[in-house]
């Protein structure tokens, strides 16, 4: 029984039992825009069922459960025979076998499948970000395994089947199978070419033998792998298959589990190959060229996956603060609260917009959207999973201390949020992609300059802006010193052009204004208040 003192009041409801999919106008919009109308019924309807259940208190406690019940290693059986196996939380195995079949792997083979997958995994983000790293993976993979016809036949059908089996067993058994990825080694890092694990051919010329360490294997309960490493013609990528054909486990030896700040819910592993059957992806000596569409990809899921982080601590700051009274009002009224929440709202339409925009030239596939994305995905994936952070601590403090208690979720956000920022290439890394693209091919610059063009004398604060860019392209002498700041300023310019063109104006007027006119601090909450912040609160509103 409650004491007599225990009287609940001013208190937001929980934030549930609500479609995350039809409460995200910026992203519905963006679907809508880059999506072939014959196809808007289907897939609308299909992201709203999705958005239902992000929103369902079924499917929120699955993925509470699952970060709350980390994987944990089993190197060996009860009879000391090694097994080398990841055991999950059955929230684990339900979460992510809906998102298998909700089509978050089956992109490549549905039509307008990048789009309508880039926004169901946005979604998808705000249940359990742990479960979207095996996800994007095996997505991932399937450009790299395209680059070898028979390899492709063979895993493209498994790896885009909406079907999850769970089963570790031989892949050509399975209705579906997930992929994972093994690139980096603890004395390279970022830097692949300095890899040593090596690949010894077998007689036949197309398998080998591959012994070494990784420092970082994603999703190692996968049915398949994709690793570098060196052959004799140089570093080449290889298929490693968890259990061969004959249903025997190929070697491979599970060290230990990483202990990671946040994504708790998945497991990464170090794990070492020892004369481990491997099949050659590609020619030998190619082994970054062959997976580098992987990259792309898995860059791409980086900047989708902040969108989502971003968009569910802005739908939570926002609901609390439109419940809770404080000195005489609602939160959501009090000017500087207001101004708090519309910042953050605008950062959040911005990397939604750009998300989507990136999965849409997927879709298109035309050489100058291609020529596009090789300049966009890494500019993107700098500056949309870098704000990410400062986004989502600045959403939890919107809660003041019920932010900073794990019962919110915001605490689970806020260890989430670095993650994309250092996953597949950090930061510098992204900034010298930008620069490696503006000097060696101009097509990109090209296509990124048609894009920004389409808004030509829309704002004049963008029109200066892009200015400006032009300024900083035209001097390239020394430039790597200052390519966060290049490559900050080609993605605020892009956001600023599809905001422009798409979003209200209220919302393309404030973002033009602090992100590029200069009115804005260095932190949120500083945006002019001539500006119609309630529109922008209003639009980011997750329930009416």
């Amino acid at each position: 029984m409650a004491g007599t003192t225990h009287t609940v009041t001013n208190q937001p409801p929980p934030l549930i039992g609500y479609d995350v999919y039809g409460a995200d106008r910026a992203l519905k919009e963006a679907v809508q825009r880059h999506l072939d109308p014959a196809l808007s019924d289907e897939v609308h309807g299909e992201l709203a069922a999705l958005g239902r259940a992000c929103g369902s208190a079924q499917v929120q406690e699955w993925g509470v459960q699952a970060n709350e019940n980390p994987p944990r290693l089993r190197t060996h059986d009860r009879h000391g025979h090694r097994v080398d196996e990841v055991e999950f939380h059955p929230a684990w195995h339900r979460v992510l076998g809906k998102g298998v079949s909700a089509g978050l792997t089956a992109a490549w083979t549905r039509p307008g499948g990048h789009v309508r997958r880039a926004a169901a995994f946005l979604l998808w983000t705000q249940v359990d970000a742990g479960n979207c790293c095996p996800l994007s993976m095996t997505h991932a993979a399937v450009p790299a395994l395209r680059t070898d016809p028979d390899l492709a036949a063979e895993w493209e059908p498994r790896l885009t089947s909406m079907v999850y089996d769970r089963e570790l067993r031989a892949a050509h058994l399975k209705a579906g199978a997930l992929f994972g990825m093994g690139m980096t080694e603890k004395q390279g890092g970022s830097d692949v070419r300095a890899n040593t694990t090596s690949a010894r051919p077998l007689p036949d010329g197309e398998t080998y033998e591959v012994t070494g360490h990784k420092w970082f294997c994603s999703a190692p309960m996968s049915d398949g792998f994709l690793v570098l490493a060196q052959a004799p013609g140089g570093l080449t990528c290889f298929l490693v298959p968890r259990v061969l054909e004959d249903g025997t486990r190929n070697t491979f030896l599970l060290q230990r589990l990483k202990d990671k700040l946040g994504n708790r819910s998945n497991a990464t592993a170090e794990v070492e190959f020892d004369r481990t059957w491997a099949r050659r992806v590609g020619d030998e000596g190619r082994g970054v060229r062959t997976i580098i569409e992987m990259v792309a990809a898995t860059r791409l899921d980086s900047v989708l996956g902040s969108a989502g982080l971003m968009r569910q601590a802005v739908a939570q700051a926002i609901h609390h603060c439109t419940h809770r009274e404080a000195f005489g009002g609602k939160l959501v009224d009090k000017p500087l609260m207001r101004n708090v929440l519309a910042d953050l709202a605008l950062e959040s339409e911005a990397a939604t917009a750009l998300a989507l925009r990136l999965a849409a030239a997927y879709d298109k596939g035309d050489e100058q959207e291609r020529a596009f994305l090789r300049i966009a995905v890494p500019a993107a994936k700098y500056w949309v999973t870098k704000r990410c952070t400062p986004l989502t601590a600045e959403a939890a403090e919107c809660l003041g201390g019920n932010g900073y208690v794990e019962e919110s979720g915001l605490p689970r956000l806020v260890r989430e949020s670095p993650l994309n920022s250092v996953w597949e290439g950090a930061g510098n890394i992204q900034a010298l992609d930008v620069l490696r693209v503006l000097q060696r091919e101009p097509q990109a610059l090209n296509a990124y300059l048609l894009e920004i063009g389409e808004t030509r004398g829309a704002d004049h604060r963008l029109d200066a802006a892009t200015k400006n860019v032009f300024t900083e392209l035209a001097d390239l002498e020394g430039v790597e010193g200052r390519a966060r700041h290049l490559t900050e300023r080609l993605v605020l310019v892009l956001q600023g052009s599809l905001l422009v063109r798409h979003a209200p104006a209220e919302v393309a007027d404030a973002f033009c204004a602090s992100r590029l006119g200069g009115d804005g601090g260095k932190v949120f909450g500083t945006l002019p208040t001539t500006l119609d912040l309630a529109s922008v609160v209003d639009r980011a509103r997750p329930v009416e």
